[in-house]
This record gives C-alpha cells, sequence and structure tokens, in this order.
C-alpha cells in the first residue's frame, strides 16, 4: 500500500471514476478561488476609489439637514374696528398687489368724516373773518404810522440843520478867539516898541543937548550937531509913529472882541434852535409811539387769525384722519402672493391689528443653519445644490446670497449667558441665507416655506468680481424693498 496522495487516489482500480474525482475536485477549486480573490481584491480598489473620490467631494463641499425653504409671510390685520361686510378671498388663493380682500362696515366712519367735513367749512368761514378783520385794521393804521414817521424824519432833519448851524457858529467862535488872540499879540508888540522909541527918543534928546553945550563951546563940529539933531527928530518920529501902532492896535483889538462876542451870541442861539429841534423831534417820537400801537392791535388781530387758522389745519387734518379711517374699513393686498391661515368670515367684529390672514409671496429662499466650523471657505456667490425633501428626484440650483452676521442662539428669545455657571462649548450654527437662480425649476415644483431641505454649498468654488457685485447689488436691493 503506498503512502503517498496520488497511490491513494488509485487504489480503487475497480471504479475509475471514483479515482477521477479527486483530481476532478482540485481542477474546479483553483480558478474559482483566483476570481474569489480577484472580486474581493476589485472590491477593495472600487471601494477605494469611492472613498478618495468621496473624500475629494467632501473637502471641497459642506452640506446640513438643518435647512428649509423660508419666504415672506405678511401678516394682514385691519387698521380700525369694525364688523366684517364681507371676504373676497379665500385660503391658498393667489392674490396681486392692490386687490380688494375683505371689506369692514363703513357706516360710522362715513358719518364722522361728514361731521369733520362740517367743522372744516366752519373753520374756514372763521378764517376768512378773521383775515378780513387784519385787513381792515391794517389800511387804518397805515397812514398814521406813515404819518409819524414822516414827521420823525422832518424832526431828524430840522435837529441835523440846527446842529449844522450851531457846529458854524462854534467855529466862527474859533475864529473871533483866535483874531483876538493875534490882536492882544500885536498891541503888545506896539507897546514893547513904543518903550524902546521912547528910550531912544529919551536917548537922542540927552545927546542933542550935550551936543548943543559942546557946540556953543566949539567942541564940535556945526555937522556932528546937525547929525544930533537928526537923530533926535528921527526917534521923536519913530516914537510918534509907535504910539500910532498902539493906537491902531487896540482899535483892532477892541474889533475883535466884538467880533468874539457876537460869535457868542449866535453859538448861544444856535445851540437854543438846537434843543428846540429836539423838542419837536421828541414830541413826533411820541406820537411815532402812539402811532404804533395801531401795528400792535394789527398784530393781535393776526395773532387772532393765526389762532383760527390753526383751528382750520386741525379741522383739516381730522378730515383726513376721517377719511384715512374710512378707507381702512377696505383692506387690500400689500403684495403679489397667496391667501393662508383666513381665520374670518363676514360678520365678525374684529379689532385693531387682529390678524385675519396671511399673505405668503411668491419668492422664496433657503435658510441653511451651518454649523460654524462649517463656514471657514464659505463666501457669497458660491454656487448650491439643493434637495427637497418634497422631491427627492429633483435638483434645485442657488448660490449663497448672505451669512448671518450671529448664531441662530445669538438671537433667540432667551440667549443663552456663559458667563455664570458650568460651561460646556456648544458647536453654533449660523443661518445662511440661499436664493435660487433658475426661475424654471421653481415652475415646475411647489416650493413653500418649511420644506425640509439639503443644501450643498461648494466652497472651492471661486466667486469673479461681478458675482461679488452682483451679490451686494442684490442684498441691497432687498434691504431696500419696501
Amino acid at each position: 500500500m503506498a503512502q503517498s496522495s496520488d497511490n491513494l487516489e488509485i487504489t480503487d482500480s475497480a471504479n475509475p471514476t471514483q479515482q477521477k474525482l479527486p483530481g476532478m475536485r482540485r481542477r474546479r477549486n483553483g480558478p474559482g478561488r483566483r476570481t474569489m480573490g480577484l472580486a474581493a481584491a476589485g472590491l477593495i480598489i472600487a471601494g477605494l476609489v469611492i472613498a478618495v473620490v468621496y473624500y475629494f467631494y467632501a473637502i471641497a463641499h459642506e452640506s446640513t439637514d438643518d435647512a428649509f425653504i423660508d419666504g415672506q409671510v405678511i401678516a394682514i390685520g385691519p387698521r380700525v374696528d369694525g364688523h366684517v361686510v364681507k371676504v373676497y378671498v379665500n385660503d391658498n388663493q393667489r392674490v396681486k398687489a392692490g386687490d380688494l380682500l375683505l371689506e369692514l362696515d363703513p357706516s360710522d366712519f362715513q358719518a364722522k368724516l361728514d361731521a369733520a367735513r362740517a367743522a372744516l367749512h366752519a373753520a374756514e368761514a372763521a378764517q376768512r373773518s378773521r383775515d378780513i378783520d387784519v385787513r381792515l385794521t391794517a389800511i387804518s393804521s397805515a397812514a398814521g404810522l406813515a404819518e409819524a414817521k414822516a414827521a420823525v424824519t422832518a424832526a431828524g432833519a430840522m435837529v441835523q440843520n440846527a446842529r449844522a448851524l450851531a457846529a458854524a457858529a462854534k467855529s466862527q467862535q474859533g475864529e473871533a478867539q483866535a483874531k483876538v488872540a493875534v490882536a492882544r499879540a500885536a498891541l503888545d508888540q506896539a507897546r514893547a516898541e513904543t518903550l524902546a522909541a521912547a528910550a531912544n527918543h529919551q536917548q537922542t534928546s540927552l545927546d542933542l543937548k550935550r551936543s548943543r553945550a559942546m557946540a556953543r563951546s566949539n567942541t564940535i563940529s556945526p555937522q556932528q550937531l546937525d547929525h544930533a539933531v537928526t537923530a533926535e527928530r528921527v526917534a521923536a518920529a519913530n516914537l510918534n509913529a509907535a504910539g500910532s501902532k498902539v493906537a491902531t492896535q487896540q482899535s483892532l483889538l477892541h474889533q475883535a472882541q466884538a467880533a468874539l462876542k457876537a460869535a457868542g451870541d449866535n453859538v448861544r442861539q444856535a445851540q437854543a434852535q438846537v434843543a428846540a429841534r429836539h423838542a419837536q423831534m421828541e414830541q413826533a417820537k411820541a406820537r411815532l409811539t402812539s402811532a404804533r400801537s395801531a401795528p400792535v392791535q394789527v398784530a393781535q388781530s393776526h395773532s387772532r387769525a393765526q389762532g383760527s387758522k390753526a383751528d382750520m389745519e386741525k379741522a383739516r387734518a381730522e378730515v383726513e384722519q376721517a377719511s384715512l379711517n374710512l378707507s381702512y374699513t377696505q383692506i387690500h393686498a400689500p403684495t403679489d402672493g397667496y391667501v393662508t391661515k383666513k381665520n374670518v368670515d363676514p360678520g365678525v367684529y374684529v379689532k385693531e391689528g387682529q390678524s385675519l390672514l396671511a399673505i405668503v409671496e411668491p419668492d422664496v429662499w433657503v435658510t441653511a443653519n451651518f454649523k460654524e466650523t462649517q463656514l471657514t471657505h464659505m463666501r457669497p456667490g458660491q454656487p448650491v445644490t439643493v434637495s427637497v425633501d418634497t422631491y427627492p428626484d429633483a435638483t434645485f440650483h442657488g448660490r449663497v446670497q448672505s451669512i448671518q452676521r450671529g448664531t441662530g442662539s445669538r438671537f433667540s428669545l432667551l440667549p443663552p449667558e456663559n458667563a455664570t455657571g458650568n460651561y460646556v462649548k456648544v458647536v453654533q450654527r449660523i443661518p445662511v441665507k440661499i436664493v435660487f437662480d433658475r426661475p424654471t425649476e421653481l415652475a415646475e415644483h411647489l416650493l413653500v416655506p418649511g420644506m425640509s431641505v439639503v443644501p450643498v454649498v461648494d466652497i472651492k468654488a471661486k466667486v469673479s468680481p461681478a458675482g461679488a457685485e452682483k451679490v451686494a447689488r442684490e442684498n441691497t436691493a432687498t434691504a431696500e424693498k419696501p
């Protein structure tokens, strides 16, 4: 009996089939195992490829399931109290801006408007009467005031004339004083010259007397005696001339003093005239003050007219308010949209500010609450693909319009206070607004606020300057939208 496996396979020579079965089994098992190995290797390689592709996709995209469709929901309520007489819309009905939604009973408001208009007519009549009083008072006082002003002006002119005359008299007085001073100086000079001439005449007289005595004793010549006689005569003549000059200067001094006295009299007369003109001007001013009381009466009449005008303006404002209240009985749609949450019927009494229905605008967007760690590379303008739970087979396209400047918890009703108690760090969520940029996709599907969505943002996409400018314009237009 052989010990090898080959010998074991052929020990039974009576059954050749059994001898071949073991070999055949080995031939079948070899290729099957290789196939399974290749399949496993292929699956591993495919898994690695998928993992690599998913990795590169994941690092280039950010998504969240904390997102939903958002839109503008406008609550509609009355601005006045009243009974509803008719409702023109139903739930989910499409309306356009300006369409009549419902109407309140206008009877009370019409009566108030009629009463306000009657009060306005009465106030306008009172205002016209006050205006007539103002004109009459102004006309009656204008003439007296003008006359008083003319009298004051004339008195002022006379005062100025009197002052001019007084100034001229004062100037003449000054000139006369100067002439008196000059005449006195000339008189003093003439007197001094007279004294000098008298002293000279006295000296020449003594010299002549000595010369005659010496001539008798023939001590001097006749010629010298003639010179002494001539000198004495000249000195006598000079003395007489000096005396005449003194008399002349005294006469001139008397004339200058007389002129100075006359100038003083003129100055006093001019000053008296100025005082008289001042008195006349004061009288004219007193009459002007009295005449100015008439404009005060005009002002009082005008003040009463202003009060009447204020009453008229108040009555006009009441008419406008009553007209507005009457117009508020008809409630119109402020914008295009769809009627929702209608809870009003005819005959119901409604209060001011009570919510009766809401209008949902057709424009919608996505509000996605991303984790703060997902916003590192997210920028406005980056493309977004949106999956809506309601339409699993549809994909919507949009872009990031803006990122809220604050976390959602920071703007909640009760913001967390981290400065007290134990602090546990929690990843915060920040709302991101995503707008749709393909209107045809929205036209084919119904998207309403509140629907759950999953947005995927391509954070590796570069935003061009034109795209960033477009996003900025859209944000500005959204902020300026009434």
